[in-house]
């Protein structure tokens, strides 16, 4: 005769010993809450919500331009140099673009004539991604047409001192945000 077999543990029990087994490891990072804000964040943009999303962190700074007709130029460069620009916001109540750039290019920022960079503390709404044409922003460049690359610094800086778009946005932020450049 063969001894009966042990049963073997469910999957709930194996969970709950992993858990126990984990100790201090099983405690929240100290960045989870902000991992799970971002991520309830990109759900709402995905679900066709606006958002509004802190600058910097892990997901993006924002150069700030004017959307005249000269600075659709600067994009057709970005789309040469990039084989696609990187996500772009047009904002035509406040006659601006919202190039997407990579956290922390704020703190490398040098004063340009023609663009402001900003990273934390700032905000932006972004608009849902189904949004591509006025009223209110919309995605010039939606992030699912260049497969979620954001635009890079130093080429779209020299874009924007070879095309030169106006009017520069300075003065509206500085009296909008209360800086100064």
């Amino acid at each position: 005769m063969t001894a009966p077999a042990e049963a073997l543990p469910t999957g709930a029990e194996v969970m709950q010993h992993l858990v126990e087994s984990a100790g201090v490891a099983r405690q929240p990072a100290a960045d989870m809450a902000d991992l799970a804000e971002v991520i309830r964040t990109l759900l709402a943009v995905d679900a066709r919500r606006d958002t509004r999303v802190r600058l910097g962190g892990n997901l993006f700074d924002v150069v700030i331009t004017s959307s005249a007709p000269q600075a659709r130029g600067a994009v057709a460069l970005m789309d040469e140099i990039q084989g696609g620009c990187g996500p772009v916001i047009e904002d035509p109540e406040n006659g601006w673009y919202y190039w997407l750039v990579p956290p922390g290019s704020s703190a490398r920022w040098v004063l340009h004539p023609h663009a402001v960079c900003l990273g934390e503390p700032h905000t932006i709404t972004l608009p849902s991604l189904n949004r591509t044409v006025p009223p209110g922003p919309y995605w010039f460049r939606p992030p699912a047409q260049v497969s979620n690359r954001l635009v890079p610094l130093v080429p779209l800086r020299e874009a924007l001192a070879q095309i030169r778009p106006e009017p520069a946005p300075h003065a509206a932020l500085a009296a909008q945000l209360g800086i100064t450049f």
